[in-house]
């Protein structure tokens, strides 16, 4: 039985800045009961306040268009490896992918990344090549890179077939076409695709209800939200259910509320069909993978996997000389409560409480991290965070570490200085292109290698260059790395920093702070050009006296600080270092304020 609607359940995957998320806000429109007097704001999925300051998108949303008195569910998927936790569940969802390249830079490293999660679940994607009003946009050539991607990552035939037939879009106009259409007139010709290439999902109403937990919300007034499409059966408000964990344990429940996705709104329903995508309230111990349904002993669905986390950092209290100046969120016991809430949804990060009150933390990459830390400022929260560490691994008795495949790209000339660094840093070349002006490397690097080179890669290419990498394979361990050849100036007094004394060091460095600034014993606040810490004065002030010569009153010209964003304070730390983080500001200090606790506590 079914209510003659179809479903197609559709992701929409691509690197950073390639369009995805525009895409969608055209295809919303292209609902057939959208409002064109109400209208949506630009990139109206990222709906979150970091990711429309960053422009990207950090967490997975989907959303519903009915387009010919049919449904289509499209999720919005991150673009960025960080967040690939989100994307490995909700690919399980849906029954095809939409994925979208730049008509000039073709597939990027995180492409890949979602991709072959993407063909692995033998997903048959339907290929969008965006921006084709780009003077540059070559599309024919990012089809053949698009083949060599598919054939690497072990395609079959059926999935390389669509490679024969594209949509080319701007999605900025809300354009989209095939090689048949004669005219560009709006962004229909992509949903007409989806409606004829994706399979009809079957939307049997007379099985029993089933449904698997791929995703996970909050909700301050229904607790927590599992987020699933449903296989098969027909869920309904207040119906009995019953849970299989992921360890084959059976439990009760009850649904309280059905939520389905109309346009950008949650709506309440009374019930919902086989296929659609929903999320259901009233289970407050629900986890991904899970399997729900309305008889007793169900076959669970195959579980979810998803990738463990490759790096750790240590969250602490703040306990430096200006604590709780600026939070209102300080104690350690406040810090473990936001982090179990945390894990509540994150299911990529793992927090391990057994540390006393340093808390660590593990997640997929530093973006993901910084993501957390940065949100938890915002809510008041001070904190200090330590140097993130890569998460090895043993496989028979052998150290592996996690490497990462680098793409760059430079302006012509700086490329040996960018070759260089990232030899010491253990990476090595696979492939060197120089085309029009710009050279394009590739690399093999540890992720080790990677922290606290990003900072660098901005400064040795005058912040022209371009990086993105993604991970690659386990390989045995690569031997040690020196992160930071260059050491740190640490303030030697409390007080306010003083021109003078910023003047009278500006040689010797990159400043960190402005002039007038409070500083405390052990903040960091320069980076030394010399490759050792030094103990500096910046509270001194010029001394005055009834002597006047020639030059004495002339002006002091500083160079302009360094003030760090949060990722790149993380970056910079090394192992004795923290970056201190409350809701105004952002910190850099040694573990240990005192000159003589640091020479202690380095025996």
């Amino acid at each position: 039985m079914s209510d003659g609607k179809e479903f197609r359940n559709i992701a929409i995957i691509a690197h950073v800045d390639h369009g995805k998320t525009t895409l969608v806000d055209e295809l919303l429109k292209a609902d057939d009961n959208f409002d064109d007097r109400v209208g949506i704001e630009e990139r109206a999925m990222d709906s979150n306040a970091q990711e429309q300051e960053r422009g990207i998108t950090i967490y997975s949303k989907n959303t519903g268009i009915t387009y010919k008195g049919n449904k289509i569910n499209i999720v919005d998927t991150p673009g960025h490896a960080d967040f690939g936790s989100e994307v490995e569940r909700v690919l399980r969802t849906v029954d095809s992918v939409a994925l979208v390249v730049d008509a000039y830079e073709g597939p990027m490293p995180q492409t890949k990344f979602v991709l072959k999660k993407s063909l692995e679940l033998g997903l048959h994607p339907i290929i969008v090549i965006n921006k084709m009003d780009k003077p540059s946009a070559r599309a024919e050539w990012v089809v053949d890179q698009l083949f060599d991607l598919f054939v690497q990552l072990g395609a079959s035939d059926e999935q390389l077939e669509h490679l024969n037939t594209p949509i080319y879009a701007i999605a900025r106009d809300g354009l989209a076409w095939t090689d048949e259409d004669e005219t560009q007139k709006d962004i229909t010709p992509l949903l007409d695709f989806v409606m004829e290439k994706v399979e009809h999902a079957p939307n049997d109403t007379t099985k029993p209800f089933k449904m698997q937990i791929a995703n996970l919300g909050f909700d301050n007034f229904l607790g927590r939200l599992g987020i699933w499409r449903i296989y098969e059966g027909v869920a309904k408000v207040g119906q009995e259910v019953f849970i299989t964990d992921n360890a084959g344990v059976e439990r009760k429940g009850k649904i309280t509320e059905i939520l389905t996705n109309e346009g950008l709104e949650k709506v309440k329903a009374k019930e919902a069909l086989a296929w659609d995508i929903v999320t259901i309230a009233g289970i407050l111990d629900i986890y991904v993978g899970e399997t729900v349904s309305s008889i007793e002993s169900a076959e669970p669905m195959p579980p979810i996997t998803i990738d463990e986390p490759t790096l750790k950092m240590e969250f602490l209290v703040n306990n430096s000389p200006f604590t709780g100046r600026e939070g209102t969120l300080v104690t350690s016991r406040q810090i473990r409560d936001r982090l179990e809430k945390e894990l509540e949804t994150n299911v990529g990060l793992k927090v391990d409480f057994d540390a006393g009150e340093n808390y660590e933390v593990a997640g997929r990459w530093e973006l993901h991290l910084s993501v957390l830390i940065e949100t938890m400022r915002r809510e008041g929260f001070e904190l200090q965070v330590g140097a993130p560490v890569v998460i090895m691994q043993e496989v028979d008795g052998v150290k592996m570490e996690p490497i990462e495949k680098v793409s760059i790209s430079v302006p012509s000339g700086n490329e040996g200085a960018v070759i260089a660094a990232l030899g010491k840093r253990k990476g090595e070349m696979t492939n060197m292109i120089e085309d029009n002006g710009i050279v394009s490397l590739e690399f093999m690097v540890p992720t080790r290698g990677l922290l606290g080179f990003k900072s660098d890669f901005t400064t040795m290419t005058k912040g022209e260059g371009l990086i993105s990498s993604s991970f690659e394979e386990l390989a045995k361990y690569k031997g040690a790395i020196e992160k930071r050849a260059r050491g740190s100036m640490i303030s030697m007094e409390n007080g306010k920093t003083m021109a003078y004394s910023l003047f009278k060091l500006q040689d010797r460095g990159t400043i960190f702070v402005n002039a007038a600034t409070e500083i405390y014993e052990g903040m960091i606040i320069w980076e030394s050009s010399k490759d050792q810490d030094l103990t500096v004065n910046a509270t001194k002030n010029k001394k005055l006296t009834n002597v006047r010569a020639s030059g004495t009153d002339e002006a002091l010209k500083l160079t302009p600080p360094k003030l760090m964003t949060l990722e790149e304070a993380i970056d910079y730390i090394s192992e004795d270092e923290y970056v201190e983080v409350t809701p105004e500001s952002i910190r850099l200090r040694k573990k240990y304020l005192r000159e003589g606790e640091r020479k202690r506590g380095g025996k």
